[in-house]
């Protein structure tokens, strides 16, 4: 179960165009990036949870590092993914276009137009509450997600096997990445992206029968599985597409496209676009209100001014929800300013990674000041080693975290940014900015903010 769950919050073909820039170094890149990252989250989120199930991030951080950084942390994650959504919804965008017209996946205008035609309608259907049912979300996250990775993954097969020329180079040469230029590993700050999120399925650790034995399996088995899954689905499209036509937003169903015209079924392209599109908006429902209620959990403790404390009738935090949309429409003006597609889906790529980072290394320095809370959970899940154990993984992981930090405001020599001044002024205006507010709101608290005071 743990290995689905970590399967589905980290795996998803919209993150294989990336991936497949890096050609068949991508293999080198996903082994360093699990285990200085992937796997360091695992652990110390299983055994933070298990110790303390309670509203997550918000309050390990809380509690290890004090109220002022637990309210940092969850508004990291929170905004982190907030500047992520644009992206996700422009893969959708651009996927959707393969249904009439496939040259719209690279239209700028047509991305950002797409984008919040669909962002704010998902956000108004939230305001009801409306709850996919269990079979709904099973069923998206199969057609959207796991269904297109298979087919991919055969088809990339089928493509070398059957002679097909590839467009990247087979031999031991090119597994090795090149890491003489701080450059080439840019992209590195996407792929740890891709990985975040390990710490929502690690609330589910006691749920395990004998955690201290099944959970570190379930760790390593998914781990294996993403990386595979990943690696094969990137290899994919990078053996079929050209590097430099590789679109980040509409890679994968370009990909496809690629593959049936082979095959002389070029019909079955805008039916796959139309499966992956309602898989897509199916899971993106889901997404949108899940890290607004982390936030609203710190309304309880009166972080947050009294109007983003509210909720409607269905319990749904409406405040929160409608300044989330209008950061989204903000943010998707990226598309109309970065010369390309590419540039627009990476800047707020490396923008959403820089901060979540940030929360990830808050996440590791609260674990090593709990230490001594969690030991004293017996029934808890702890990291093999004890102490020593928490300690490595939370260098590790910090390490990780730090250079995905650092090297996201590096340009990728692997796409055209445009200028590089734009590039860092968005990047370091934009990470400056929303790292500072939490402390900025925090101070301006005020007596009433607090409920029932």
């Amino acid at each position: 179960m743990i290995a689905l769950i970590n399967l589905a919050a980290t795996t998803n073909i919209k993150n294989f165009p990336l991936l497949a820039e890096y050609g068949l170094s991508v293999i080198v890149f996903m082994i360093l990036s699990s285990v200085a990252f992937f796997i360091p989250v695992a652990f110390v989120s299983a055994e933070l949870a298990s110790a303390i199930p309670e509203r997550g991030l918000y309050t390990w951080v809380r509690e290890g590092l004090g109220p002022r950084l637990g309210f940092t942390a969850i508004w990291l994650q929170w905004i982190s993914n907030v500047i992520w959504y644009p992206t996700i919804l422009s893969f959708i965008a651009a996927t959707f276009a393969y249904l009439f017209d496939p040259e719209l996946a690279t239209n700028k205008i047509y991305i950002m137009c797409m984008v919040l035609a669909t962002f704010w309608p998902i956000t108004y259907m939230n305001f009801f509450g409306i709850r996919v049912s269990g079979w709904i979300s099973s069923l998206t996250a199969l057609l959207g997600t796991l269904i297109p990775i298979a087919l991919i993954i055969i088809l990339g097969f089928w493509w070398v096997i059957a002679g097909n020329p590839s467009q990247i180079e087979f031999s031991w040469k090119a597994v090795l990445p090149d890491l003489g230029s701080v450059n080439q590993l840019v992209l590195l700050s996407g792929v740890l992206l891709g990985l975040s999120g390990l710490e929502m399925s690690a609330v589910h650790a006691l749920e395990v029968q004998n955690p201290r034995r099944s959970y570190p399996k379930a760790i390593f088995l998914s781990a294996v599985l993403v990386i595979l899954f990943a690696v094969f689905g990137s290899l994919a499209i990078a053996v079929v597409v050209p590097t430099s036509e590789i679109q980040l937003a509409s890679g994968g169903v370009e990909a496809f496209r690629y593959l049936f015209e082979k095959m002389g079924i070029e019909w079955a392209t805008p039916i796959l676009a139309a499966i992956m599109t309602f898989g897509a908006l199916g899971m993106m429902s889901t997404w949108i209100i899940g890290p607004s209620r982390g936030l609203l959990a710190t309304a309880e403790h009166g972080d947050l001014p009294p109007i983003f404390q509210r909720t409607n009738s269905h319990g749904m935090p409406v405040s929160i929800l409608i300044a989330q949309a209008m950061i989204v429409t903000l943010l998707s003006s990226v598309f109309l300013f970065m010369p390309s597609v590419n540039s627009s889906y990476w800047i707020l790529v490396a923008l959403s990674s820089m901060l979540y980072m940030i929360a990830y290394i808050l996440m590791f320095l609260a674990a090593i000041r709990l230490r001594k809370k969690m030991t004293a959970k017996k029934d808890a899940y702890h990291i093999p080693g004890g102490t020593k154990g928490l300690w490595v993984a939370c260098l590790i992981g910090m390490c990780g975290a730090g250079f995905g930090l650092v090297i996201g405001f590096f340009p990728p020599s692997q796409l055209d940014t445009g200028s590089v001044f734009r590039l860092e002024t968005f990047l370091i205006g934009g990470a400056t900015l929303f790292f500072s507010l939490p402390f900025l709101i925090y101070k301006l608290r005020k007596p009433h903010w607090r409920p029932h005071a």
